[in-house]
């Protein structure tokens, strides 16, 4: 039988850079996702309202599973930012973080099930698991004030993935502290004052949310303050001092940069087909929004500088 800490060391030797372990009892904060959603922060975000009962309590995702292994995925690339042209987030400048961590989540699944497990269930961004919770109950770090977990020694460019198991292991205590102090870099960085307050975030304003979730046009008002930002945004990160003092390059090959989006203007997109598109952008996060959606946000950063 496999024990926690022969989990965490297999993890290790598959790239993640942390794991740790926690139950599936309800997260603290469920009252508050209620209030969130209510509020309308989640804009068209609509899967979240679906999601809320079993974000809230994590049973609920299925009654198999005893424990949830979480593990936090570095993908942070030192790449400079371009200075024309739309910025995309790190994450999305390599492949796809979904089939890229998930790869190695159902590995990890396996040898669960190698060692008698029967229930070992990935996820990555893909399910309604409380992912930043659970982080912080395994003791991989603690929530921010840009609502990112943070974990010390290496900051938070980090894809958060889990895998639910019905295997019986040990339990790690959950990390209680908050290690951002009085600093407010990132709700003084926002230029959308998307952060309302500490750990509040309306993702309507959020540039992130406008250039990938959002389908409509992006707000006029908006637009001016987008500073690049095409695809995804890093700004509350990129300002970060736990970033700027503990981020270290990920050795995972594949969220290296291909560096043939950043830089881009709206011509290159505008003359592009989408057959092109298919082709050039197979296997990485911008094949979400498609050609229209980056043809929408290159305007829009155009429009924006004037």
């Amino acid at each position: 039988m496999l024990d926690a800490e022969g989990v965490k060391a297999a993890a290790l030797s598959l790239g993640f850079v942390a794991c740790g372990v926690t139950d599936l009892s309800p997260t603290p904060h469920g009252e508050s996702l209620d209030a969130w959603l209510a509020r309308g922060y989640a804009g068209t975000m609509r899967y979240l309202h679906r999601q809320a009962k079993k974000r809230k309590n994590p049973s609920r995702i299925d009654p198999r599973p005893r424990t949830a292994i979480v593990l936090l995925d570095n993908y942070f690339h030192p790449a400079p930012l371009p200075r024309t042209g739309i910025k995309v987030a790190r994450y999305a400048r390599g492949d796809d973080y979904h089939r890229v961590t998930m790869r190695r989540l159902y590995q990890l699944a396996d040898l669960l099930r190698d060692h008698g497990a029967t229930y070992a269930r990935a996820f990555a961004d893909s399910g309604p698991v409380p992912e930043r919770e659970l982080a912080q109950r395994a003791g991989l770090g603690w929530i921010g004030k840009n609502t990112m977990l943070i974990r010390p020694g290496l900051g938070s460019w980090c894809v958060i993935g889990s895998v639910l198991t019905d295997l019986s292991l040990a339990l790690d205590p959950p990390f209680d502290t908050d290690h951002c102090g009085s600093c407010t870099a990132c709700l003084d960085a926002c230029p959308t004052a998307a952060i309302l307050a500490p750990r509040l975030l309306d993702a309507t304003r959020c540039i992130s949310y406008l250039t990938i979730e959002h389908k409509g046009t992006i707000p006029g008002e908006v637009a001016p303050l987008m500073d690049g930002w095409g695809f995804g945004c890093d700004i509350c990160n990129e300002v970060c001092p736990w970033n700027e003092r503990f981020a270290t390059p990920s050795t995972v090959a594949e969220f290296a940069p291909r560096g043939d989006a950043e830089g881009r203007g709206s011509a290159f997109f505008e003359r592009m087909s989408d057959k092109e598109f298919a082709e050039r952008y197979a296997g990485t996060a911008l094949e979400r929004t498609g050609l229209e959606g980056m043809r929408r946000t290159a305007r829009a950063v155009e429009a924006g500088r004037g």
